[in-house]
């Protein structure tokens, strides 16, 4: 009887234990939970939203940005001002560091920035309600998400509104380069992306990119932003990609960062950046003339080439 008693308690113990193990464990995700929900939105809501201007007129404009990260102690951003005007192809260039990407980011309005102001057509960014100004911007970040879902929810992510519609959602792909990729799928664009669930198809970090690049091609915006969009492809992935460019960014503004100095040399404006400050701007043979960072650090790349 004892002995019995003995077995019985300690078989209650180990639930007991497993079961404060299970609840720690669980309680450890429910505080990440409430911290999420904690979190409160730095960037401010106009009380009095103003429409935003569809097509844009003037162009925008950064007057004298500066900028640095809450948790920064030194400005990233210093004195910044640049203008692009409707239907222009500007380029960011400049080592790592330097600020490129995140004037994008004050761009999209991921930030306010401390000093100046961010303008479009005349009005201040913070005059336009948040979600309706960034429906105007399709962006591709250097760190894009990898979502577990099919190929063709994962492209249709970039427009919700078109997200059902398959010919918009193919033309994306093909653009990108992602419908070759796609269609070597076992279920084409019903195949579930990543290995999060069962029957899962992981793809290599190139494929990835391009099926982000098909969600950025995707929405009907007046702003495209790539973010060093060609870092993972492969020279002839690339190749076809900026052979297109021309015909993708066709009839909207287009902002490009690229380490790679080759694939600007086709824009309108390339602006130099070096410690958060623009130390050079021009087209691309002016800027060789000139003989300053842009050319010297075209000549550098130039040279494992030549």
């Amino acid at each position: 009887m004892y002995y019995m008693a003995f077995q019985r308690a300690q078989g209650f113990l180990r639930t007991t234990l497993r079961g404060i193990a299970g609840l720690y464990e669980n309680t450890l995700f429910v505080a990440d939970l409430y911290e999420l929900l904690e979190i409160r939105a730095k960037v401010a809501e106009p009380l009095r939203p103003k429409a935003v201007p569809h097509p844009m007129r003037q162009g925008i404009r950064l007057e004298n940005i500066r900028f640095k990260y809450p948790e920064g102690t030194r400005p990233v951003l210093n004195n910044v001002s640049l203008r692009i005007r409707p239907g222009e192809h500007i380029a960011l260039v400049g080592e790592n560091g330097s600020g490129k990407t995140t004037l994008i980011k004050l761009l999209c309005r991921l930030y306010d920035p401390d000093d100046g102001a961010v303008i479009l057509d005349g009005i201040d960014l913070r005059e336009f309600s948040t979600a309706d100004f960034r429906r105007q911007i399709s962006v591709v970040f250097q760190d894009f998400v990898q979502y577990q879902l099919t190929a063709r929810q994962n492209i249709g992510i970039g427009s919700m509104e078109q997200a059902s519609d398959h010919d918009k959602i193919s033309r994306a792909a093909r653009l990108s380069g992602a419908d070759e990729v796609i269609c070597g799928l076992p279920q084409g664009y019903e195949t579930l992306l990543g290995k999060w669930f069962e029957e899962g198809e992981e793809l290599s970090l190139g494929q990835w990119q391009k099926i982000a690049l098909a969600r950025a091609f995707l929405r009907d915006a007046q702003i495209l932003i790539l973010d060093e969009p060609t870092s993972a492809l492969d020279a002839g992935a690339e190749f076809d990609l900026f052979a297109r460019y021309r015909e993708l960014a066709q009839d909207r503004t287009a902002v490009l960062i690229s380490h790679r100095l080759s694939t600007v040399r086709t824009a309108d404006t390339i602006y130099v950046l070096e410690n958060g400050r623009i130390v050079e701007h021009g087209y691309h043979d002016e800027l060789m003339r000139m003989g300053g960072t842009y050319a010297l650090l075209f000549e550098k790349q130039a040279r494992q080439y030549r």
